[in-house]
């Protein structure tokens, strides 16, 4: 399998390093390509696009793996997704894998995490990723989460078309690790941005613990007790009540919003967070971008 690599830390970065290794070493073509700086906190982002103003991009060896493909990118983790899947870097890839994050992605708070976004810019573009992250102590055990990455390949492979897996795994050896668990999006991460300074020319803000303790049924809750927490993410959805699917139908007037009806008056905004039918992308339509 022909296998994009990313991150949000920077090609410098030596989660993205021992991944790459990991997937090369179980029998996977490898292509890297990695912002050449960091862009933490980046989303789906893809930065400033100017047909005036090219992207720098230059190649570099990793000691990791060498002789392998692999290249900075003067841009978000995303657009090393968008710039592989239209052939910058060779065959577009099969699946991107998106990692190893410095630090978890867990709860609400993976919308605005680069990692995650790379991956969700692959599902966006018909692909499945998978992001991985791996929680903070004193010594990085980026062998544990490399080692899980590559024992959900299979998994995902396997699964949907454009499907997302968020892996977050314990700072611990893979011995230690309790297992994999499925698990929700916790309501808050590990961490919360907080405002620590304001003036008139800047404002400053710091990460702080949330000390919340969420269940062992969701993903931050289920790294606290040792298990390596897997979430199935979408990135383009669309909230609609269960019985507005109707596509083949073109009412005239629908008291309830149903996809093909005239806005109406009555029509409320349907509540996101409440129960309703959740779409991707469907499937037949092209790939954006392609």
């Amino acid at each position: 399998m022909r296998l994009l690599i990313t991150n949000d830390d920077g090609i410098e970065s030596e989660g993205l390093h021992v991944l790459a290794h990991h997937l090369a070493a179980a029998g996977h073509d490898v292509v890297v390509v990695a912002p050449d700086r960091n862009y933490s906190g980046s989303g789906a982002a893809l930065g400033d696009l100017r047909p005036d103003a090219p992207l720098d991009v230059r190649r570099v060896r990793l000691d990791a793996l060498p002789g392998a493909d692999a290249w900075a990118l003067a841009g978000p983790p995303a657009m090393c997704v968008v710039a592989s899947t239209l052939g910058a870097f060779g065959a577009a890839p099969d699946l991107v894998v998106s990692g190893i994050n410095a630090g978890l992605n867990t709860g609400r708070a993976v919308l605005h995490s680069g990692t995650v976004g790379a991956a969700l810019t692959a599902q966006n573009f018909g692909l499945s990723g998978l992001s991985v992250s791996v929680d903070r102590s004193e010594v990085w055990h980026w062998d544990t989460a490399a080692a899980l990455a590559v024992e959900l390949l299979d998994l995902i492979a396997a699964g949907p078309a454009r499907s997302v897996l968020n892996l977050n795994v314990p700072a611990l050896r893979r011995d230690q690790v309790r297992g994999v668990r499925w698990a929700h999006l916790a309501p808050f991460g590990a961490v919360r941005a907080t405002m620590s300074n304001r003036s008139d020319t800047e404002i400053q803000f710091e990460l702080t613990p949330s000390d919340y303790h969420p269940s062992e049924d969701t993903d931050q809750g289920a790294v606290n007790a040792g298990w390596a927490a897997v979430s199935t993410l979408v990135g383009i959805a669309e909230a609609w009540p269960p019985e507005a699917d109707q596509p083949d139908r073109t009412p005239a007037f629908e008291a309830r919003v149903t996809p093909g009806a005239p806005l109406h008056p009555v029509h409320q905004v349907p509540d996101a967070s409440g129960e309703h039918w959740l779409r991707r992308p469907r499937t037949g339509e092209p790939p954006a971008g392609r």
